[in-house]
Order: structure tokens, then C-alpha cells, then sequence
């Protein structure tokens, strides 16, 4: 006897075959996939070589569903081929065949856990690059795919923020995760390039120990979902106003670095520490979504493109050109920012409740056909303005931020009675009133306000019968949600094959089986077992 190899898992399956039963062709039986929406809303205009987009069919619905409070999950929906990638955004890999949406956890309190995380746990002391070492304390929650703790400085530090802190935040990502593309996460090329941005938090060091890659952050204080809830789940006008003018502007400088960020919300917008100089500053946060709305190379603006099979965001906030799958443009963060701020201003948005695999396609046949009117009916005179203005943009068309920032000049409060320092909207504000005059002498361009009378949606089923599907780099811990999705779509495992814990899986329709049992050993199984 050979001896075994201890180690490397490998399933073993025990199936029945039929012999005489009269067996379905298993795409008969294929449940249908979430319908994603696909048309036209403004004009898609590519910055080289994009085409038009026409009107829009279909008339104004009314009525409101149930009240949904909590935050619905972030995730990105990939296109059907086993290849890496986003539309524009960074490399993922992709653990299986196109028809599964990826979860990507949020910061909010209805977290689904990736299972990379209960398979290594963090560790218990962290030092990466040539940082200090830091203990690993209580968790603050997850961003993006990645979890993050409170790191205590072990030795030293006299700082609350600065690479000196004594305590910082420390984000994890598995080695497995699929935000890791055989490396180091995505979300660290994008920090990389805007660490120093306004209202984005420093990364101070950064590196690998274990299985996790490791961020290590300046800690900041609550989010704005934190904040809406201890205020009884509603925002007085002027706060939202100094929380839009001050996003807006974290948003301008994102933008002139050439990235959008994809998954503008409450929960990720954080105050800074309580009791520290920027405990009244805002700052955005998670970045795994973020994508370039600039090539690097020409500093053109990136080609238009629709794929109505991918989706990326969160479906309660993203914009509606985000659910027709359209490439990612400034336009779409102003929209999910102008989402953002009616919640948090009348404590809903009209498509919450909706529930079911077609739910993003009845969330954007919503916000298509609400009109703004309706929508801000309870809201000041700014907010409706800037929901008409953003969702009227061109896919190319660059922002007027100083101009969207004056549009909530009205409602700011003096400012020892702002609850938000609005630091950045007053550089917009002063660089504004410099240039007015020459404003005032520029013929003016007609804005066009309002919502189209007609639009149109083409219903677009992303997942196509299939007899074979093949999943690889699947770590343990997923292993079971891919055979258990698969045994309903009536696919059962034909091959399989494992190599330093993980997996690739082969099923399919042509078994023969009608049930299958597999059970992971802790040993390496011989082959004529």
C-alpha cells in the first residue's frame, strides 16, 4: 500500500443511477433567472466612440410598497463566461458559472459573513510592511469583501490618527476572497492611487500575514446609517444639506482622480472619531466597487457600454443606469448620492420591500417611472432640483459641482449650528464666487429638467440552459453552496479535483443520477477506493 498523502481532501460520492426511468432534459426544469432590465434612460454618449441612447417608453406609476428599514446587501452580478473581470472595475475572480450573484458584504447591520472567515481566523497580533504591531480587538463590522477589527498599538503610539495611532482599523481579506485575483485585493491598487484624497481615510501600511491580506487604517466614528438610526431614523433638512454638500465634494476630488466609487450609501459615509478634531468631518469608505471613469493612458473619458447581465452596487441605491448594466460614469455616484440623501431625509425610498429574485428589476422599473415630484413631495426645493439634475446627465457629461453644491446654499445653517463641517463645499463655494462674473458672461445652455414622458425596458434573462457547469478555486467552506445550487438546477457532480485546499468541481446534466451524497475526508483517498 502506497502510503496516503494527509492534508488534501477529496470528496467521495455515492450515486445511484437510473436505469429505466424516463429522465427530463434538465434545462426544462431550470429555474428562471432574476430578469434584469435593459433600455434606455437620457442619452448614453461615449467619450470616443459610444453610441446614443433614445427616450424612454412606458408611463408614471404611483404608489408606495412596504417599508423595508434595513439596508439591502451590495453585490455584483457577472457576465456568463468563466473569465475574470467587471466593466470597467478591477479583476475578480469568478468561482462559478454566470447565473450566481455575487454577495459582497456592506457595512450594514444585516451582514451576510463570507464563509473564508470562519475557515482561518484573523490572527490574534498583526505587523505588516514596517508597521508597529498592533493586538487585534473588537470587530467594527465588514467592507466589501473584507472584515475589519480594532488594532491596538502594543507598544508606544501617542497619536489618535497618523501612522503614530495608538489605535487604528485594521481590514482583513482572505487570500481566497474573491475580491483577490491570485494577489493582493483590487481595492488596494485604488488606494494606492488616492491615499491623501480629500475625505478618503489614509492607509497606512498594508501587507499579507496568514491567509489575510491587511489593511491598516486610520479609525474613524459612526456612518450616517449610524447616525440616522440613534436619530430615530430621520434627518432634519439643513444636516442632510451639509452631508450633500460635503459628499458632493468627496466626490469632485474622487472624480478628478479619474475613478467612480459604485456603491455610494449611508453606510458608507463615516464621521470621523468622536472627541478628535474630525469627529464632524465626513469621509467615504469602501472601495472594493470602485472603477475608472478615465484611462490612465489617454485620460479619455472610457468608452460607453451596456451589459445588461452585470450589475454592480447596492440595488437600493444604485443608479438606474447601473441596473441596465451601462459602464460606470460620474453620473451614477451623484444618483445614488441623490437616493442616499432622500432616505435619509423622509427615512424610506418607495422601492423598499420589494422582495423575490425579480426584485432589481421591479426596484429600477420603480425609479424609472417615479417621477421626482412624487419622489421629494416631502422634501425641500434643493433636493428635488438635484435628483432632476443628476438624472438627467449624459454618460460623458462632467458634473457642475460648485453649481450642485449652491443648490442647498439655502438651507446651510450658521457655522457653530452645523452638525457637519462642510470644509471642502466652502473651497467650492469661494472658487465659485470668484468665477461668477465670468459666468454671467457666458451664454447660458438650456438644462433639461424633468423626466421623460416615455421610456422602455427589455426584460434580459441572464442565465441560459445549460447541461454542464464548472466551478474551480472554490475554497472548503463554499464548496456546498455550489453543489447544492447546482443539484436544484438538476446538475449533479461528474468530476472533481482538489490541490491545496481548493477545489474545482465539473457538474452536469448527463449523469444519469436523480440524487447524489458526497462527503469530504480529512485524508487523501486512494483511487480504487
Amino acid at each position: 500500500m502506497p502510503e496516503l498523502r494527509s492534508g488534501v481532501r477529496q470528496s467521495r460520492l455515492k450515486s445511484r443511477k437510473v436505469e429505466d426511468l424516463d429522465v427530463q432534459d434538465p434545462a426544462e426544469n431550470l429555474p428562471v433567472a432574476a430578469p434584469t432590465v435593459a433600455g434606455r434612460r437620457g442619452r448614453g454618449r461615449g467619450g470616443r466612440g459610444g453610441g446614443r441612447g433614445r427616450g424612454r417608453a412606458g408611463g408614471r406609476g404611483r404608489g408606495v410598497p412596504v417599508i423595508d428599514l434595513d439596508p439591502d446587501q451590495p453585490f455584483e452580478v457577472l457576465p456568463g463566461a468563466g473569465v475574470g473581470g467587471g466593466a470597467v472595475g478591477g479583476p475578480q475572480r469568478i468561482e462559478e458559472f454566470a447565473d450566481k450573484a455575487v454577495k459582497m458584504d456592506g457595512v450594514s447591520p444585516d451582514k451576510i459573513g463570507g464563509g473564508e472567515d470562519d475557515a482561518s481566523p484573523v490572527p490574534e497580533k498583526v505587523q505588516v510592511g514596517h508597521s508597529p504591531q498592533y493586538k487585534v480587538e473588537r470587530k467594527l463590522g465588514k467592507g466589501g469583501f473584507g472584515q475589519v477589527y480594532v488594532g491596538r498599538r502594543v507598544s508606544g503610539g501617542t497619536e489618535r490618527t497618523g501612522p503614530d495611532a495608538y489605535e487604528v482599523a485594521l481590514k482583513f481579506e482572505h487570500r481566497n476572497s474573491k475580491g483577490c485575483n491570485y494577489g493582493p485585493p483590487y481595492e488596494w491598487q485604488v488606494y494606492s492611487s488616492l491615499n491623501g484624497c480629500y475625505g478618503i481615510p489614509w492607509v497606512h501600511y498594508k501587507g499579507r500575514q496568514g491567509d489575510y491580506y491587511v489593511l491598516v487604517m486610520d479609525i474613524l466614528g459612526p456612518s450616517l446609517w449610524d447616525v440616522w438610526n440613534s436619530l430615530g431614523q430621520t434627518m432634519t433638512p439643513s444636516m442632510v444639506a451639509c452631508i450633500a454638500v460635503e459628499a458632493i465634494s468627496i466626490l469632485e476630488k474622487l472624480h478628478a482622480k479619474g475613478f467612480v466609487h459604485g456603491d455610494v450609501k449611508p453606510e458608507n459615509f463615516l464621521l470621523g472619531q468622536p472627541g478628535s478634531p474630525d469627529e464632524k468631518k465626513l469621509f467615504l469608505i469602501d472601495l472594493g466597487l470602485a472603477s475608472r471613469w478615465k484611462e490612465t493612458s489617454s485620460g479619455q473619458h472610457v468608452d460607453y457600454d451596456q451589459r445588461p447581465d452585470i450589475f454592480r452596487g447596492t440595488i437600493r441605491y444604485a443608479s438606474v443606469h447601473a441596473h441596465l448594466g451601462r459602464t460606470g460614469s460620474r453620473r451614477d455616484d451623484l444618483e445614488s448620492l441623490a437616493y442616499t440623501l432622500i432616505f435619509l431625509l423622509r427615512g424610506r425610498l418607495p422601492w423598499q420591500g420589494y422582495q423575490g429574485e425579480n426584485k432589481s428589476f421591479l426596484v429600477c422599473k420603480k425609479k424609472m417611472s417615479i417621477s421626482p415630484d412624487l419622489m421629494c413631495c416631502y422634501c425641500a426645493p434643493p433636493f428635488k432640483l438635484f435628483l432632476e439634475t443628476v438624472t438627467n446627465m449624459k454618460f460623458d457629461e462632467e458634473p457642475n459641482y460648485p453649481k450642485l453644491i449652491s443648490l442647498f446654499d439655502e438651507l446651510i445653517e450658521p457655522q457653530h449650528l452645523r452638525p457637519i463641517r462642510i470644509d471642502g463645499a466652502l473651497k467650492a463655494g469661494q472658487k465659485r464666487g470668484r468665477g461668477s462674473h465670468e459666468e454671467d458672461e457666458q451664454p447660458r445652455k438650456k438644462v433639461r429638467l424633468g423626466s421623460p414622458a416615455n421610456q422602455w425596458i427589455s426584460v434580459y434573462n441572464a442565465k441560459r440552459p445549460m447541461k454542464q457547469r464548472y466551478h474551480y478555486n472554490v475554497a472548503e467552506a463554499r464548496l456546498h453552496q455550489h453543489i447544492e445550487k447546482g443539484n436544484e438546477d438538476g446538475l449533479f457532480i461528474s468530476s472533481v479535483a482538489s490541490s491545496a485546499n481548493l477545489w474545482a468541481l465539473i457538474m452536469d446534466a448527463g449523469t444519469g443520477f436523480t440524487s447524489q451524497v458526497y462527503e469530504l475526508s480529512p485524508i487523501f483517498l486512494h483511487k480504487v477506493y
